[in-house]
This record gives C-alpha cells, sequence and structure tokens, in this order.
C-alpha cells in the first residue's frame, strides 16, 4: 500500500491554488490603499491650493483699503527688513519698552549732604542743623586749615610756614576801661571799637560813651583800629541816619580798619529787626556798605554762620568784605572773609572777661 503516494498526488494541486489565490488577495488590498492614500493627498492639495487663493485675495482687498484710505501703497509697508542694514553712526536702535520703562524708573542715587563737598552744616539758635547747598556763585575761601595754630587765647595763621595774620579785639564801652598798652604786650595787633548802637526796642540812636578814650588810648599804644555799629535798623532811612551818625563821628580820624556793620538779633529778648525780610536785611547791610564807601571808607559786614548765609543775600554784597563770627577752634564757613572771631569769652590781660578775640588775614594797615 502507497498511503504517502497516495496522498502527495491528491493534495498538491489544492495547495498551489491557495497560494496565488492568497498573492492575488494581498495585492488587490494593498492597490486598494494605495489608491486611497493618493485620493486623500489629491484632496489636501486641493484644499490647501484653495486656503492659499483665500489669504491672497484677503490680503489683496487689506492692501487696497489702506492705500485707498491713507494713500500709502503696498511697498510703503514693507517693515519687515528695515533694520537689515547696519545701524550708522547718526541712528539709535528704539529701545525694547522694557529697557525704557526701566530706565525712566531708575532714579540716582540720594547723596550724604555731610559728605558730598556740596553742602555746608548751619546750626540755628534754637540748636536745629540743617544742610544747605553751597552758592557757586560766591568766593569760596581757600585757607588751609592746617594753617590755624591757637595758642590759647592767640590765634594764628601761617602761609608756606609764614605768619600772616594778626590778632584784633573787639572793644566798648561794655568792657570797662581797657588797658590798650598791656593788651598790645599780650599779642593784640588791632581793636575794633564800637562808635554807637540803636536800641533793639527803642530804637533810638545811642553813641558809645567810650568811643573817643578808646581810640585815643588804642593809637598812644600803637595799635590800629577800625570802627563798627550795632544796628537795629527798620527802613532804609534809619540805615542812612546811621551810616550818616558815622560819618560824623569819624570826622578827623583816619581808621586803617573797616567800619563795621554788625545787625544781629539779641540774646534772651525780641529784636527790632526779627520782623525783617532776608530781602531787607541785604538791602540795609547794602546800602550801610554803599554809603562808607561814598566816603572813603572800606566796609565790613559781621555775622555769624547762620546770620550770613540764611539771613542774608550775599551775592548782592559781593566786593565788601566778611567778618565772621565763629566761636570754634577751627571754621567752616564756605566762602571768602578777612576776618574771624574765633572767641567771645576769652582771658586776656589788658580787657576784663569776658573778651571777643578776631584774627585778620589781611595786613589793613598795610594798604
Amino acid at each position: 500500500m502507497r498511503h504517502n503516494d497516495d496522498f502527495d498526488e491528491g493534495s498538491g494541486l489544492p495547495f498551489r491554488y491557495m497560494i496565488l489565490i492568497g498573492t492575488l488577495f494581498v495585492a488587490t488590498v494593498l492597490g486598494v490603499v494605495v489608491l486611497a492614500n493618493r485620493h486623500s493627498e489629491a484632496k489636501k492639495e486641493a484644499a490647501f491650493e484653495a486656503r492659499e487663493r483665500e489669504v491672497e485675495e484677503l490680503t489683496s482687498q487689506m492692501q487696497e483699503t489702506i492705500e485707498t484710505s491713507s494713500g500709502l501703497r503696498s511697498e510703503d509697508l514693507d517693515f519687515w527688513h528695515m533694520y537689515d542694514e547696519p545701524i550708522t553712526s547718526t541712528e539709535k536702535k528704539p529701545l525694547a519698552a522694557t529697557e525704557t520703562e526701566s530706565e525712566e524708573s531708575e532714579t540716582e542715587p540720594v547723596q550724604d549732604a555731610s559728605t558730598d563737598g556740596r553742602h555746608t552744616k548751619i546750626v540755628g539758635e534754637d540748636g536745629t542743623e540743617e544742610w544747605i547747598e553751597l552758592n557757586q556763585q560766591l568766593t569760596t575761601n581757600d585757607y588751609d586749615l592746617n594753617g590755624f595754630v591757637y595758642q590759647y587765647p592767640i590765634m594764628k595763621y601761617y602761609a608756606d610756614s609764614k605768619k600772616v595774620s594778626r590778632v584784633g579785639a573787639k572793644i566798648s564801652s561794655e568792657n570797662g576801661e581797657v588797658n590798650f598798652k598791656k593788651l598790645k604786650k599780650e599779642g593784640v595787633d588791632f581793636v575794633m571799637i564800637r562808635m554807637g548802637y540803636r536800641g533793639y526796642g527803642s530804637g533810638l540812636l545811642n553813641a558809645d560813651d567810650l568811643f573817643y578814650v578808646n581810640v585815643e588810648r588804642a593809637e598812644e599804644a600803637g595799635l590800629d583800629w577800625g570802627p563798627y555799629f550795632f544796628s537795629q535798623a527798620t527802613s532804609r532811612e534809619e540805615v542812612l541816619e546811621e551810616a550818616a551818625r558815622v560819618q560824623e563821628g569819624l570826622q578827623g580820624f583816619s581808621p586803617k580798619y573797616p567800619v563795621a556793620y554788625d545787625m544781629e538779633y539779641v540774646q534772651n529778648d525780641t529784636a527790632r529787626v526779627q520782623s525783617l525780610s532776608k530781602e531787607q536785611k541785604t538791602d540795609f547791610a547794602l546800602t550801610f556798605c554803599q554809603a562808607m564807601n561814598m566816603c572813603g571808607y572800606k566796609a565790613i559786614v559781621y555775622g555769624n554762620k547762620d546770620w550770613l548765609l540764611r539771613k542774608l543775600d550775599l551775592t548782592k554784597l559781593v566786593g565788601n568784605d566778611i567778618w565772621l563770627s565763629q566761636p570754634q577752634d577751627i571754621p567752616d564757613y564756605p566762602y571768602k572773609y578777612t576776618m574771624w572771631e574765633y572767641t567771645k569769652d576769652a582771658k586776656i590781660g589788658g580787657i576784663e572777661e569776658p573778651a571777643a578775640l578776631s584774627i585778620c588775614l589781611v595786613d589793613y594797615g598795610a594798604k
């Protein structure tokens, strides 16, 4: 029996047909898929082209609208490449909004007035402190602070290792009888003698009872001198009255030191001049100085740092010398001055305590 041969002969034909049929089926499926994909791509392409045409039509309509309303052409609106070319030295690229806002929000750092070199401290009569800005119109002094040497009660100033200062005493009848010869031996070179004053309450003019006696004794002792007048004028007429009294009183005398104008408040009471404005105080000081200059005398304005810097407008007094009153070892007055009252309570031979002493930084006696 040949079961194997019978089996091969009977089953071989159907198997080959099955393979052929399977191959045809697979090929048919693949063909269908490919055709389907091609159809889909064609639809997509058609849709994309339609969309492009819509965008082109819309853009064209927008350009036509802009050209019609503003007169601009489409090429005028081509700003996309406006910065393709390098920026020249005369062109500035706009900052981004964030950069601009950042710069605008930045402020200069707050400077310390005590160290910036552009302010000076003022201490008022009530002890309050204020830093005020220096005035660039005024001449600053160029004194070397290391040049001041205080050998109590005498203050000296040295420039290039040479003493160039002179010491003076402020004298009035309130000092009683002064021994000018002894004062000279103590190192005093000149005296500023009160000629008169106006009452700070009554407003009446008064002559210093010892003025002429003090002038005579100062000259006998070989001391140079200059007069000063304590003003409480509240009008220009009163200032001119004071100036006339000084001119009359100096007839026959030739003071080598300036005629000093001394207007100030008084301690523990109200002075007439406290109601004056800064402009009035300045005008009165200028009026007095001009009257002295017209008569051939040199004028000088007396005052402490607060008075000079806050009560007067020094820009209007340029050309007149300053007699600074600032009792301390080293002055911090920023502007030019020729005399400095460095103490009001010194103990010195020849004058009853307290004595007010000043240092002069120019030689008025040699002029």
